[in-house]
């Protein structure tokens, strides 16, 4: 797969991450966040099983290792302390500050990256992370509120979605199996959220049924299907690349927010948006044409 069209299938499950939350959010009237988080991704490993059983049966791919089989365990449970974490901090501090604190693995993950696993991003991604999350900054109001203990959560839940996509993209490509990997990661997941979660939440079947809707949309399109793109995405591009990619999920929402719920972006939020969108074109074209090139393309243009 060429990396255009890796960053393409990045992009959609940003756009459908993007749309799906405001289900995350008012779920949250029905069922606690382990429970809806376990039966979010169990539901999720159940669409995406039938595809990795298919591709298990591709005999051109090795076996998986039982050491394959322990990483995939490992970044399941990474996996699991992100998604837990920002579901329940979410329940503590306000949409604004989640937003803005959660993007902050957009910085950490080319940090991440570069110290513990010696990937070295193209140049334009530091200053690209720092004006997207300057552009998310401004798109939740240009502030945050005063931070409590969501907030904290929030912060460490960024420093594990950095973990999460800095070690999805080398397992998918050495293992050659991204929609087992998704299957895996999924049921991990599921099983980890779900047990504690009937344990320590009250739960009922009508607090179930209550959240179906939004069960579903969460686990078979922001779950199965968005996941599954990033897992395939991520075997053909950069884990700082991917970040800031993913990141447009904050500019997807406020679209889908516009469209569907009649909301207004200020001023602020739509510099914040065109922040986010010039981010993205940077580390798509920067790299391809070139750092000496691009200026000599700008000097053209302004003569």
């Amino acid at each position: 797969m060429s990396r255009p069209v890796a960053n393409l299938l990045l992009l959609l499950a940003a756009l459908i991450w993007g749309s799906a939350f405001v289900a995350q959010s008012t779920a949250m009237r029905d069922l606690g966040p382990l429970t809806f988080t376990g039966l979010r991704f169990l539901i999720a490993a159940i669409v995406v099983a039938p595809f990795a059983i298919r591709e298990h049966a591709n005999r051109s791919l090795a076996p998986l290792t039982h050491g394959q089989m322990l990483r995939f365990t490992g970044l399941g449970l990474v996996f699991f302390l992100a998604i837990a974490l920002q579901q329940t901090g979410m329940t503590v501090t306000t949409v604004t500050n989640a937003g803005f604190l959660t993007a902050i693995y957009v910085v950490l993950t080319p940090i991440l990256g570069l110290l513990a696993f010696k990937e070295r991003p193209h140049a334009v991604v530091w200053p690209a992370a720092l004006v997207t999350l300057a552009g998310i900054w401004l798109l939740g109001g240009g502030g945050i509120d005063r931070l409590n203990t969501g907030d904290l959560l929030m912060i460490v839940c960024a420093v594990f979605w950095a973990l999460h996509v800095c070690l999805l993209g080398g397992m998918a490509a050495s293992s050659g199996r991204p929609l087992t990997l998704s299957a895996w990661q999924f049921a991990v997941v599921g099983i980890v959220a779900i047990v504690p979660g009937l344990i320590l939440e009250p739960v009922s079947l009508q607090a179930i049924a209550a959240a179906g809707p939004e069960i579903l949309y969460t686990s078979i399109f922001s779950g199965g299907l968005a996941y599954t793109l990033q897992t395939i995405g991520q075997r053909w591009t950069r884990a700082g690349d991917a970040a800031i990619l993913l990141s447009s999920e904050a500019l997807f929402g406020a679209l889908f927010g516009a469209l569907l719920l009649g909301e207004r972006l200020t001023f602020a939020g739509l510099v914040g948006c065109m922040l986010i969108f010039l981010s993205i074109v940077a580390v798509q074209v920067v790299p391809i044409i070139g750092w000496s090139r691009l200026r000599a393309r700008i000097r053209m243009r302004g003569a």
